[in-house]
């Protein structure tokens, strides 16, 4: 039975908006992590999870305006390609070489599959990819 509203929990929050949830990530991720917990380990699973993804939401909140556009004015470098697809929120290759943002050293960007590409310096988590 937990199993099953394991899936059902999991597939509630799967169909959620990504716009709502790049909107506030913190709150999100510490309420999803919180139901979660609570199915699987009752009250201290809640509070685990609830902490949890907290720190998951709060790791991929949006990069403010002025990030996104240093990164829009830089020279488009020679892009990288690698095989797998570019997600928010999954990380890239280690060998994929960043460049530094100045303005806020939170984040770095790469071309990658000819594409531009915000990431958290010390995850290669993709932050947001610029169109």
């Amino acid at each position: 039975m937990k199993t099953k509203i394991l899936i059902l929990s999991a597939a509630a929050l799967g169909m959620m908006s990504t716009a709502a949830l790049a909107e506030d990530g913190a709150i999100t991720g510490a309420a999803g992590g919180a139901v979660t917990g609570a199915i699987v380990g009752g009250p201290v699973g809640a509070a685990v999870g609830g902490v949890v993804g907290l720190a998951a939401g709060a790791a991929l909140d949006p990069p403010p305006q002025r990030v996104v556009t240093y990164v829009e004015q830089q020279p488009l470098q020679q892009s990288v390609v690698i095989e797998q697809p570019l997600v928010v929120g999954k990380p890239i290759p280690r060998d994929v070489v960043l460049m530094p943002v100045p303005e806020d050293t939170r984040y770095s960007y790469a071309v990658v599959n000819n594409q531009r590409v915000i990431v958290d310096p010390r995850t290669h988590t993709v932050v947001r990819i610029m169109q």
